[in-house]
């Protein structure tokens, strides 16, 4: 009788699982290749922006990569993409936003922000105005009937329905 030997197991190979596994115990292993692919070494920068930034930054902005010097893990280069206008918004509270990310790593990971200007995914539509400003009371539009030019009546109208529908001090923010 012969005796096989077995090949020993490497310590850093994955014991195996034989059981049906969530896809929420696989998907931080293949979004985290994915990330760092991209230049993002956690995915929860991405996922948790809002709360890094604040729910109105991260409508305007959204984390694109961060990049580190060769080596290094720290004073690497945040790149933001930023809808259109609010680019110069976004310019002049850069350094509050290296502040909140260097809080939310733990060490100065970044140390300059770049700005490219784009759409921001997640970013919430204009709104449009509630029907019920549509709607003005009849007392109010014998008044604007005599106004000539349609835009300009229009948006009075407008403006009375608003001021008819409103109950409470105006909110001013």
């Amino acid at each position: 009788m012969s005796k096989r030997l077995r090949a020993p197991q490497k310590a850093s190979e994955p014991v195996r699982a034989n059981r049906p596994r969530a896809v929420s115990e696989l998907l931080p292993a293949v979004g985290g290749a994915a990330f760092r692919r991209f230049g993002f070494v956690q995915s929860s920068v991405v996922s948790r922006w809002p709360e890094i930034v604040g729910e109105k930054l991260a409508r305007a902005c959204a984390p694109e990569s961060i990049r580190f010097p060769m080596g290094q893990k720290q004073d690497g280069t945040l790149t933001l993409t930023v809808r259109g206008a609010h680019a110069v918004m976004i310019q002049h509270i850069l350094p509050d936003i290296v502040e909140r990310v260097n809080r939310f790593f733990g060490y100065p990971a970044v140390a300059r922000v770049q700005i490219r200007q784009g759409e921001v995914a997640g970013a919430a539509a204009p709104r449009r105005a509630p029907p019920g400003l549509r709607a003005m009371p009849a007392e109010m539009g014998e008044g604007l009937k005599t106004i000539a030019d349609p835009e300009l009546r229009a948006v009075l109208e407008s403006l009375a329905a608003g001021v008819a529908a409103t109950r409470a001090l105006p909110k001013v923010s």
